[in-house]
């Protein structure tokens, strides 16, 4: 095991000031004064949600953490704020391990990392490739930390590779007594595999060990105009392309917008780009996914080689990837089903066209996270970037949902979505298992908020 490591937070994390813990929790009843409120006014990323919570709590370190736990009757965990709907939202108390971002060790005989939750993974990747290591996949994203990715299954891209969650061989949180729990794949095995993902409902997560691999480098490409028609046929072979293949659309036309190819590196040469990629060609320039974007904040594209962590995510963890004045939903479905319901979207692109920024569309491999929307199932995931304007958005998702209803679909858990509560309850086969677990972790309900209750409970 390696020396404790602790890393410096990227100043890109923060996207508002830094918030002291209040002294107290406060049960169920209890109100704060409207100068307290208002000093705790607090958004999520896009600014689309303000956090009903009148108690922020980020602790120091994990005892303080089960302090907290063991003072507040109700409380919900706070990652980087990236989510777009209330799931870590609470009227009473939230707590962030923001402050816990430190890299715990490195066991090279067991290839695994163990980092503090809430660490990001731009925050130790680079020390990570330092050891001459790396995982398997990144999000889009590197500004987001571990605790929020696995609650979540947020995931990344490639078709043989799974969301960020299966990556994680162990676990430990604070149940609702405040008492530290470990789980691991090894020694745990189903109690594990319905705890990783977890939604926020069994605890808060303190430390993740990830398995690793030897450190790799990368290079992308970008390609216009891949013609649908081409993408229907040949869905898997073009979604198998490179390690990592992403494709952006607006559903408006005969094409795909744009392909972005992410390849492992051999030798440390660059091949040339792909003359033609089922009919798409390779931009001769750095491109955003909106094309009349600046690129700067994009990760480098046209050959570049650069290690893993600087290919796999979208964006550069340096800067602030946007102002967040959007909306997001993402729906997985499949894989078989994907060119059907790719199809079925378009065929309502003028409903979905005038609040689409853009859409963005991967392929995740099959995870066994009893809550993970990849769980038994090889996935393709649509991803949308909407305009900031609910109501317009809330009357378009019930149609996307209506059309991938028949694609056994289910939703982002950190997304925008309409689902009834019937229908995403039924795509969750182990969903009582889960609530099992729920009980045996929180029996009282002290983690468990209005979302989960109008979703799962």
């Amino acid at each position: 095991m390696k020396k404790r490591t602790f890393l410096k937070t990227s100043s890109a994390l923060v996207t508002g000031s830094l918030l002291s813990p209040l002294a107290s929790c406060v049960p169920e009843s209890a109100t704060g004064t409207e100068a307290e409120i208002e000093a705790m006014t607090r958004t999520n990323w896009a600014g689309n949600l303000t956090y009903k919570a009148k108690h922020f709590h980020e602790p120091d370190d994990v005892a303080a953490t089960q302090q907290a736990v063991r003072e507040c009757e109700k409380l919900r965990a706070l990652g980087t704020r990236h989510c777009f709907n209330d799931i870590a939202d609470s009227r009473h108390n939230q707590v962030s391990v923001r402050s816990m971002h430190g890299v715990v060790g490195l066991n090279e005989e067991a290839q695994t990392v163990t980092v503090e939750a809430g660490a990001a993974y731009g925050q130790f990747c680079p020390w990570l490739n330092e050891q001459g290591y790396a995982i398997h996949n990144l999000a889009s994203l590197p500004h987001i930390s571990v605790a929020g990715a696995i609650a979540t299954a947020t995931h990344g891209s490639g078709a043989d590779n799974g969301n960020l969650a299966s990556a994680v061989t162990a676990i430990e949180f604070i149940n609702a007594n405040g008492d530290l729990v470990t789980l691991s794949r090894e020694q745990d095995g189903e109690k594990f595999a319905g705890a990783v993902v977890h939604l926020g409902a069994l605890g808060v997560l303190t430390k993740v060990t990830l398995q690793v691999q030897p450190a790799f480098r990368m290079y992308q490409y970008v390609y216009q105009d891949l013609p649908v028609n081409n993408l229907l046929t040949n869905f898997e072979a073009i979604m198998s392309a490179g390690y990592s293949v992403s494709l952006f659309t607006d559903y408006q036309t005969d094409n795909v917008n744009q392909v972005w190819v992410k390849s492992r590196a051999m030798n440390g040469q660059t091949p040339a780009p792909m003359a033609d990629l089922f009919g798409a060609k390779p931009f001769d320039r750095k491109v955003h996914p909106i094309l009349d974007h600046p690129a700067e904040n994009c990760t480098e594209q046209l050959g570049t080689i650069l290690p893993w962590y600087d290919v796999l995510p979208h964006f550069k963890m340096e800067f602030t990837p946007s102002s967040g004045k959007e909306l997001q939903a993402e729906y997985f479905v499949p894989m078989v089903h994907a060119p059907s319901a790719y199809r079925a979207i378009q065929d309502i692109r003028e409903k979905v066209g005038p609040v689409l920024m853009i859409s963005e569309v991967r392929a995740i491999a099959a995870d066994d996270h009893w809550m993970s929307p990849c769980y038994g199932q090889d996935s393709v995931a649509f991803h949308f970037t909407l305009e900031q304007d609910w109501e317009s958005v809330k009357k378009v998702l019930p149609e996307i949902e209506s059309r991938l209803d028949g694609f056994q679909v289910r939703p982002h858990w950190g997304k925008m979505y309409t689902m009834p509560k019937a229908h995403l309850q039924s795509r969750y086969t182990k969903l009582a298992d889960f609530r099992g677990l729920m009980q045996e972790y929180d029996p009282d309900g002290k983690f468990v908020n209005s979302h989960l209750q109008e979703r799962l409970i």
